[in-house]
């Protein structure tokens, strides 16, 4: 039997895994009592709802700084919610799922259309995609909603409107108050009803307590391991599965100047690349930009000697630690050699110094203390 989310979250409290904070009690608080709506609705009830709408069920927003525990949270209430059809995603995979199912719209035939919507008429593909997630999910739970994109923010408004009048209800993580979302995009007037519908329709929470609990992790570990081999290896491996907590890695998909990079190994904030994936291919810098942005802490495994041969891609290595030092991103690599010996000689060496003296900063206490909110 499923636990319910505050007696799950007493447990950790009680074996040490977690250290008591007001600011996520406070979370806890407004998770059990959608908890207990969704409990007194019923699933029955809830499914009905779908085609005559009861009062709308006020969904959970939960905001503030990384590593205070919000994508936690939100975790166990997905496994404690009383709800059959539910989903748990990251925000920008969906919103990258949203803007396919568009596209399918504008661009299907009738039989097309009937295939996958189950419905053809009409220009507007709003309410049929609406109504398309709407069958497959009532509770949709957003890790890390942001919105970035005037695409995204252009069509926000109008689709969770046809979501929540289909009885879908919402929680969401983010690291921006629902007032800074979009903050100083493009046409945000436009915007702005978005903001106003959120702030209505979901119960807005800080999660902003002392303790960055990833940090913690990192705080007293090695998180710069040479050389490439198989104690450095291990101790790369074991850091990663402690930061990750036992959660399961989800991957994420960037979309950039109109491409998708897919990213298998990702959870929430957290990214484990190879050098090889993302330095030996045909990435440029708005890709890492995009990487930096995404993700708050970033590990980097089987970063090889850099010699002429290689100047391609040691050129975009600096590209890309340029971008995560730039966006304050927490570092954690596995590299063939200390970061002063990396690029011994050749086309690049003498440039690759600030690089080095980047890799050393970015391993350092100071470094490891900064926030990204």
């Amino acid at each position: 039997m499923v636990q319910p989310l505050s007696a799950a979250y007493r447990e950790r409290l009680q074996t040490g895994e977690l250290k008591p904070d007001p600011a996520q009690e406070a979370g806890v608080r407004a998770l059990s009592r959608l908890e207990a709506e969704l409990n007194a609705l019923g699933e029955p009830s809830f499914g009905l709802s779908f085609f005559k709408r009861p009062k709308s069920l006020r969904g959970v927003y939960l905001w503030g700084p990384v590593g205070r525990g919000k994508s936690m949270l939100m975790d166990l209430f997905f496994e404690a919610a009383p709800v059959a059809r539910k989903r748990r995603v990251h925000f920008q995979a969906f919103m990258a799922e949203i803007h396919a199912l568009i596209d399918v719209w504008r661009k299907g035939d009738a039989a097309t259309r009937k295939a996958r919507f189950g419905q053809s008429r009409g220009d507007d593909p709003i309410a049929p995609t609406a109504e398309l997630v709407a069958e497959q999910a009532k509770l949709l739970c957003f890790d890390e909603l942001q919105v970035t994109d005037i695409a995204d923010a252009m069509i926000l408004g109008r689709l969770f409107e046809a979501l929540f009048e289909r009885g879908v209800v919402l929680v969401a993580t983010s690291n921006r108050a629902p007032d800074d979302l979009y903050k100083d995009g493009l046409n945000r007037q436009l915007f702005l009803p978005f903001i106003a519908m959120l702030k209505e329709r979901l119960e807005v929470v800080r999660i902003a307590g002392p303790i960055d609990f990833r940090l913690d992790r990192l705080r007293s570990a090695r998180v710069y391991f040479t050389p490439l081999d198989e104690a450095a290896e291990d101790g790369f491996d074991a850091l990663w599965r402690e930061i990750l907590g036992g959660d399961a890695e989800t991957g994420a998909t960037l979309e950039v100047l109109g491409r998708s990079l897919h990213l298998p190994r990702a959870m929430n904030g957290l990214l484990r690349a190879s050098f090889a994936s993302l330095c030996d291919t045909a990435l440029g810098p708005q890709d890492y930009l995009a990487i930096a942005a995404r993700f708050q802490t970033v590990f980097l495994e089987g970063v090889p000697m850099l010699r002429p041969e290689k100047r391609d891609a040691a050129r975009r290595f600096v590209t890309l630690i340029d971008s995560l030092y730039e966006a304050d991103v927490r570092l954690v690599m596995l590299a063939a050699a200390e970061p002063d010996d990396l690029y011994p000689a050749g086309d690049g060496a003498f440039e690759f110094e600030r690089t080095a003296s980047r890799l050393h900063e970015m391993r350092s206490a100071a470094w490891l203390e900064k926030v990204r909110g």
